[in-house]
């Protein structure tokens, strides 16, 4: 069974990049053996690692990922809009 824990990612610090406003949900999965991390907001990015570091790491990355292909297929890129009340 997962277990999961929210975290609010980078706040609303000016000095913080965009994409790191989005809330991820980070949680263990007995299943995969590994963090998953979430971002509800921007449909299909996740990321996993063997540690909960690696994992906020690793959707750091897929975030990037998730905006840039985005932008350059024209699509929309959601504004991020902090805490998420369905969680």
């Amino acid at each position: 069974m997962a277990r999961q824990l929210i975290l609010k990612y980078s706040l609303q610090e000016s000095r913080v990049q965009p994409e790191f406003r989005y809330e991820v949900i980070i949680y263990w999965s007995d299943e995969d053996q590994s963090f998953l991390a979430e971002v509800p907001e921007l449909p299909g990015c996740a990321a996993d690692g063997a540690t909960y570091a690696e994992a906020i790491s690793n959707v750091e990355i897929i975030i990037r990922q998730w905006i840039e292909t985005a932008e350059v297929l024209g699509r929309p890129v959601p504004q991020p809009k902090g805490r998420l009340h369905c969680a």
